[in-house]
Order: structure tokens, then sequence, then C-alpha cells
């Protein structure tokens, strides 16, 4: 065993994830519309939450964030006006946060940019490599016994107000697929 080698590419690798964590941010930020990356994945996180369940601690678990730093996210979007805080039902001491109609539409045109903003980032992998990569990130975010709290599930957001919300969806598919699809052959290279 190469203990030095071993210590370089663990270095390497955080080094690694630190920086590239930083490109995605920037790069997506300039992509999206009315949303920053990490407003963007803030609401995410709330559509995937129960209802009564959106709670600041709730929302930092999903982000692998700190409660302060997402009080500091969701003021930020509810002065957009894209978010709204009410007391929580279950526990006296929480709030709760709901999406308004006009955080809807926000995401749902900062959904359909970040679509292609993801196509275009993960362009040269093929399906078994995000496999890969996902099963590997899972591993490393369990570096400290805590599993991720992810977005498996589907969203729980009703987006009844919005009409077009299904012909967007649609149409982002179908061009997702065509750009995948015509990528295909740099996979198997």
């Amino acid at each position: 065993m190469d203990i030095y080698r071993d210590l370089f590419l663990m270095q390497q690798a955080y080094g690694t994830l630190f920086s590239l964590a930083n490109k995605i941010q920037i790069k997506g930020d300039k992509d999206l519309e009315f949303l920053t990356s990490r407003q963007y994945m803030a609401m995410v996180a709330i559509t995937h939450l129960p209802e009564d369940e959106t709670t600041l601690n709730n929302i930092a678990r999903k982000l692998g964030a700190t409660k302060q730093s997402v009080k500091q996210l969701i003021n930020i979007i509810e002065a957009k006006g894209y978010v709204t805080t009410v007391p929580s039902q279950k526990d006296k001491r929480a709030i709760n946060v709901k999406i308004t109609e006009s955080g809807k539409q926000a995401l749902l045109v900062d959904a359909e940019k970040g679509t292609f903003f993801l196509e275009d980032l993960f362009k040269n992998f093929s399906p078994e490599d995000l496999e890969t990569m996902w099963s590997l990130l899972k591993k490393l975010y369990h570096f400290d016994g805590e599993e991720q709290d992810g977005f498996e599930a589907d969203s729980n957001l009703e987006m009844s107000e919005i009409d077009n919300q299904n012909e967007t969806q649609k149409r982002v598919l179908k061009e997702f697929e065509r750009r995948r699809t015509a990528r295909k052959g740099d996979w198997e290279l």
C-alpha cells in the first residue's frame, strides 16, 4: 500500500470537488434567469418535502447546509416574492416555507434552463457513468455516517395555476432527449 499515493489522491479529489462545486455554481448562476443555483436548489428542496414539513431545518437537511445559511437564502427568495413563510402547524417554534404563484412560474422557467444546463454539464457522461458517479457521491456523502436526504422522490409542487406547464415539460423533455441521443456516440468512444 502506498500511503503517500492515497493521501495525494484524497487531496486531489477534495480540491477538485471544492473547485468544481464553485465552478458549477458560477455557471449555473449565469444560465438561470430568476434564481441563483443555490436559490433554485432551495426551491427544489421545498418541493421535495411534504407541505407541512417545509421547515428551515428540513430544507437545510435536504441541501446539506446549516439552518442559518438556509434562513439567509429563504429571506432573499422571499424578498423576490417567490416564497412566503408561515407558522408551522406541527411545531410552534418553526416556520414553513411556501412557494408563491410567481415562485412557481420562476421555478418553471429556471427548471427548463436548468435541464439544459445539466445536459451540457453531463454531456460526456453515459447513463452508466452517471449511475457510477451518483453511487460514489452518495458513498462520499456518508463519510460522517449521515445518509443523504436526496431528491429521488417526485416533487410535491402543485402547478395548477400555470396553464402551459405540461406543454413546457413535454417540449423540454423532447429537446433533452434529442440532445442526449445526439451525444450518445461520444460516450462510446
